[in-house]
């Protein structure tokens, strides 16, 4: 019998989502000067970078909204020029501006949804009753969905996503606007959704999002994808992580400053720096020297780059991307 082990890897799982070379301009402005994307099925992959970078615009390819200039993308194993409806079959979509309709309660806004995936009436009211209850919105039902928080209205917007039970969801930019325990929750709903066994592409602005929730980043700037991997390994692509030992005995913090070459000393902290990446390897190879001096620290923290420092290293400082993909000027 053929093995039927899985991959031991995220990057080792069958694409969900594949993209060679997508090219999209609009007049003279470039948006997407040939990327490739690899999304591993089931996992939350973040597509992040600042405004006018061409997250929206992947997006809109990908989901068969918009066509592109140049290269390839399967989505589901669909091409997305050739098979656009199988694509449209197997997604689905939210964007940064919701399609949450105000004048309609929230219950017709998903039976609404229901009848254009061709639900049967009773089906569609099962599945509909069901992501209300699942996204916290029985109790406001059936009152008009402009009475909703903006929060409420973004849930809405996700569980209406979910009336087709689409096997890869694209959530464009789905927390803009919303307040923090809006975008906690928000987050823990797309947790959820990659643990029934859903694949996310989510494009982002926050650092803080990507890093929470993606299992894989691409940073995307300019039109081009200038970094790949996970949080951890993006965080260790831009200089600044170190080790800090303190010691309150200063014999000690004098035997180890000579044990740890190349260490930065402070000695009124009784504190030593020393460069690297945090990983498993460096620390035990400081802690293989301290043992040969017989020193013990009594602190030892690891500092390592955040996401910030990762965005604005690749993408040029934060003051980049105030206009909008729409608006490319």
């Amino acid at each position: 019998m053929p093995s039927s082990v899985m991959p031991t890897t995220i990057t080792e799982r069958p694409a969900a989502v594949r993209a060679v070379g997508l090219r999209k301009s609009y007049g003279d402005k470039t948006v997407l000067d040939g990327i490739d994307l690899h999304v591993p099925s089931g996992c939350v992959f973040a597509l992040l970078g600042p405004n006018g970078a061409g997250k929206t615009t992947a997006v809109k390819i990908l989901s068969t909204l918009v066509t592109a200039d140049g290269g390839r993308a399967h989505v589901a194993g669909h091409d997305v020029a050739a098979a656009p409806d199988g694509v449209r079959a197997a997604i689905g979509v939210t964007g940064q501006f919701s399609a949450v309709d105000g004048l309609i309660t929230g219950e017709e806004n998903m039976l609404l949804m229901a009848d254009l995936h061709h639900l049967p009436k009773r089906e569609g009211r099962r599945v509909a009753a069901g992501l209300l209850e699942r996204f916290g919105l029985t109790a406001a039902a059936k009152k008009p969905a402009s009475t909703y928080s903006g929060g409420m209205k973004r849930r809405l917007d996700i569980a209406m996503t979910l009336v087709g039970d689409p096997r890869i969801i694209f959530l464009d930019e789905p927390t803009t606007g919303l307040d923090p325990r809006s975008r906690h929750d928000l987050w823990q709903i797309v947790r959820e959704l990659v643990a029934g066994g859903a694949t996310v592409l989510l494009t982002t602005q926050y650092l803080e999002e990507a890093d929470q929730l993606a299992d894989r980043v691409a940073v995307l700037d300019g039109g081009r994808i200038v970094a790949e991997g996970t949080p951890e390994e993006l965080k260790r692509m831009v200089p600044g992580g170190h080790v800090r030992l303190r010691f309150s005995d200063p014999r000690a913090y004098r035997a180890a400053a000579a044990a740890l070459d190349g260490a930065v000393r402070d000695d009124e902290a009784l504190s030593l720096r020393i460069a690297g990446d945090g990983s498993q390897r460096e620390l035990r190879s400081v802690l293989d020297r301290l043992d040969a001096a017989g020193v013990e620290a009594d602190e030892l923290t690891v500092h390592t780059p955040d996401l910030d420092d990762v965005f604005f290293a690749l993408t040029g400082g934060p003051d980049r991307g105030a206009r909008t993909e729409e608006d490319p000027r």
